[in-house]
């Protein structure tokens, strides 16, 4: 495979059983062989995202004391907020301490809480409220974004659940509680006397369930084919790249396959990306799926919680002695 699959997915809302059926196999053949595809027609407005992207790039022109104003040092629980340059790493091996952090600075933020949110926050160790900077229409847009795109997820999900031939609304059920995240992030032009490979995110895993990442037409972003050779993944207007995460992979019982990634921008301009972390509750059970398990396939994996299985990736990214990220 030398590209990433364009999925037309238009279908899955509204379409007919057999529609369904027909763009769930296509996913589901991504998933296994690669772990990445492309979707377009995914019913998110190209206009919500051009202001996302404004806004984005609006929040990252500001003055680094505006910035470091909402830094996730800031935050109870720092999984929302600023992230500055090379403070944050993608790499999850504890032994590659001499590698440098990730070339990039980052925004995070977790589902928008109601005024009651606080009683579900002390229920949620891996939950917080979000921080905002004072940038007018920033904190609408980036909501609005993060509904449009868990509304995506939610047609994904159904799709995936149909290819596995399980019940549609098998990991729905799921997402009561979520803890998806969005990350803006912002990749400056290589620092100079670099030879080109200065990692803007270290080749990684991500954590959770799958990743929805809207994407500036700089590029950058390569994956990592089953004979180890890095293809690109070139930006298509107004498509949405998905990859396969640990949790769904260990979910289905390695039938998906979360591949390796990593960004590197080798163009002499600032690259742009919003990821969309689709990930469950809290409490969900991590299982191998009964479809996914056959007298070939045995489970493979002990039954966790969502919740622990993200502990246990943060613990791991703290072992290389810099602050963990999932983009």
């Amino acid at each position: 495979m030398d590209s990433v699959p364009l999925i037309d997915v238009g279908g899955l809302r509204g379409g007919s059983p057999l529609a369904v059926r027909e763009i769930a196999a296509q996913i589901g053949a991504a998933a296994r062989s690669i772990g990445f595809f492309a979707i377009y027609n995914h019913g998110v407005a190209p206009e919500l995202t051009e202001r996302l992207f404004a806004a984005s790039a609006a929040f990252f022109a500001q003055p680094q004391a505006e910035k470091d104003a909402v830094s996730k040092s800031r935050a109870a629980r720092r999984y929302v907020g600023y992230a500055r340059l090379a403070e944050e790493g993608t790499d999850k091996i504890p032994a590659a301490t001499d590698r440098a952090a990730d070339y990039k600075e980052t925004f995070h933020i977790q589902r928008e809480l109601d005024d009651d949110g606080a009683g579900e926050v002390s229920r949620q160790p891996l939950l917080e409220r979000n921080l905002w900077p004072a940038l007018p229409g920033f904190r609408a847009v980036l909501t609005e974004y993060f509904e449009a795109m868990h509304a995506v997820a939610i047609d994904l999900h159904r799709a995936l659940a149909v290819d596995i031939g399980a019940d549609a609304d098998v990991f729905v059920r799921s997402f009561e509680a979520p803890l998806s995240g969005l990350a803006l992030m912002r990749y400056p032009p290589p620092p100079s006397g670099s030879d080109g490979t200065r990692y803007g995110a270290a080749p990684h895993t991500d954590w959770g369930g799958f990743t929805l990442l809207a994407q500036d037409d700089v590029g950058g972003l390569e994956v990592q084919r089953r004979d180890d050779a890095w293809i690109p993944v070139d930006p298509v207007p107004g498509a949405l790249v998905c990859n396969i995460g640990d949790a769904l992979m260990r979910w289905t019982n390695d039938v998906y396959l979360s591949n390796p990634h990593r960004v590197v921008n080798r163009s002499q301009r600032n690259r742009y990306s919003a990821a969309f972390f689709c990930d469950p509750s809290a409490d969900t059970p991590i299982v191998p799926m009964s479809t996914c398990v056959s007298t070939d396939r045995p489970a493979r994996y002990p039954e966790v919680t969502f919740a622990d299985l993200l502990r246990l990736r943060r613990e791991v990214g703290a072992a290389t002695g810099r602050a963990a990220t999932r983009v």
